[in-house]
């Protein structure tokens, strides 16, 4: 298939898919004669493991790592697991800090609003 299919099916832009390619995150692609690229139809399959990885906060290389060296292999389902588990953690510590940066926020937020702390800040038009 070509760039314009694959963009189309994917909803991802050409120049993206072009990315892609260049980080060497979807394998070979083949060229016609005229140079078009033609993409294996496992490439869609390909494109949306990577977004997902993205969105949840894989970056490139780390997807790069995920991939199969060559997809007549498949995928290394232990290192596969091991790193979204890890990715998982990372998620869950990240919850944890927002979490407690959201309840001191809101108790500065709280001592403000209540009058605390009133020597240390202006009023407007003062």
């Amino acid at each position: 298939m070509n760039i314009g299919t694959l963009a189309k099916e994917t909803g991802l832009a050409q120049s993206r898919i072009r990315f892609y390619e260049a980080q060497g995150l979807l394998g070979p692609v083949q060229r016609t004669a005229n140079g078009y690229r033609v993409f294996a139809p496992e490439t869609r399959h390909i494109l949306s493991i990577i977004t997902t990885a993205q969105d949840a906060g894989f970056t490139l290389g780390e997807v790069r790592n995920l991939l199969p060296q060559s997809y007549a292999e498949g995928w290394d389902r232990a290192k596969l697991t091991s790193s979204l588990k890890a990715k998982l953690a990372d998620i869950a510590a990240m919850q944890a800090r927002l979490a407690r940066s959201q309840g001191e926020l809101e108790a500065l937020l709280a001592r403000i609003d209540n009058g605390q702390d009133k020597g240390c800040f202006k009023t407007a038009g003062t």
